[in-house]
């Protein structure tokens, strides 16, 4: 008898062991919170992984990611986050200022790694970029603060244009960083700028049907990662309404638009993925600094300038960084 209880004893004991074992090598989960939408967003994705994998982390391998897609529908991203946090995941990567927000508003614990276009110390992200502290780190691609830079490639390709239409997300947090200085560079060149707002694709829709009636001379386009995930029906618009315009991404361009400038974007989300790696290793969110870009792209779409008659001027053709011929 006693040595049946020894026996159970001993076996109780090789399991505790066990178990703790497979514990502690539990495959640590990222959560992913996306604006967006898989389909849209999967140059992204993949370079989100590549960046792991700089870092020694494979998915399904030493990793998992939880992946939440709001669909472009910002008011779902409160309820995914506190999801994520409620699993609990060990990292939280958060596509574009609302889902940061969202994020951030969720947990003070579980590190937070972001990718934002907007200066995230001016919004109260993170204390400084050098030092963010905290638990929320992360990549700005500062591409809001571009908007003056592209209205005036904007006004070399079309000089003589006095009325420019800009196209923006209302409900976008970075909606109003990036507007207002665009509206000073626009009074200072003398140019009258015209505000049309969509969150949704009808309202895509239905804005280029009002930037027709209104007959502007060119376009701007924002920055909000909406925008971006719906490029293909935008890029349309503005070639049926047959005016020259400016994107802030070369998504735009390799999507058939005619010029864009601005930070690229997959590299972006690959050093977003480097940082979740980092912190799967051991660094602390609080002691790693905002990533900012150090160069900037101008892509030209050069058979789109061919279809809507525009001569690209040697100003900007000889500071592009790639010609799509």
């Amino acid at each position: 008898m006693r040595r049946r209880a020894f026996i159970a004893s001993g076996s109780a004991a090789a399991v505790w062991p066990a178990a703790s074992r497979a514990q502690q090598q539990a495959m640590p989960v990222i959560g992913f919170l996306g604006t967006s939408s898989e389909a849209q967003t999967r140059a992204q994705v993949a370079a989100f992984r590549r960046g792991l994998i700089e870092m020694g982390f494979a998915e399904g391998k030493n990793v998992a990611i939880d992946f939440r897609w709001a669909g472009g529908q910002y008011d779902r991203l409160p309820t995914m986050a506190a999801e994520l946090v409620a699993r609990p995941v060990a990292i939280i990567a958060a596509q574009a200022p609302p889902a940061a927000l969202s994020a951030k508003a969720a947990t003070t614990t579980i590190p937070i790694v972001f990718v934002v276009g907007f200066d995230p110390a001016a919004a109260g992200l993170v204390g400084s970029l050098n030092r963010p502290g905290g638990n929320v780190t992360g990549v700005t691609l500062m591409s809001v603060l571009l908007g003056q830079k592209r209205l005036e490639m904007l006004r070399e390709l079309a000089p003589k244009a006095a009325v420019i239409a800009m196209l923006a997300n209302p409900i976008s947090p970075d909606a109003l960083p990036e507007i207002n200085p665009v509206q000073a560079a626009a009074n200072s060149l003398g140019l009258q700028l015209s505000m049309f707002n969509a969150s949704t694709p009808s309202e895509i829709d239905a804005a280029f049907n009002a930037i027709a009636e209104r007959r502007p001379d060119s376009l701007l386009v924002g920055t909000d990662s909406f925008l971006l995930s719906r490029r293909e029906q935008i890029v349309a618009g503005a070639a049926r309404l047959k005016i020259p315009a400016m994107y802030p991404f070369r998504d735009f361009a390799d999507a058939g638009g005619l010029i864009s400038y601005g930070t690229n974007i997959p590299n972006t989300y690959r050093q977003a993925g480097i940082y979740c790696g980092r912190i799967l290793r051991g660094d602390k969110p609080s002691e790693l600094p905002i990533i900012q870009p150090a160069t900037f792209e101008l892509v030209i779409n050069l058979k789109t300038a061919q279809a809507l008659s525009i001569d690209i001027p040697a100003t900007l053709h000889v500071r592009s960084d790639e010609v799509i011929e």
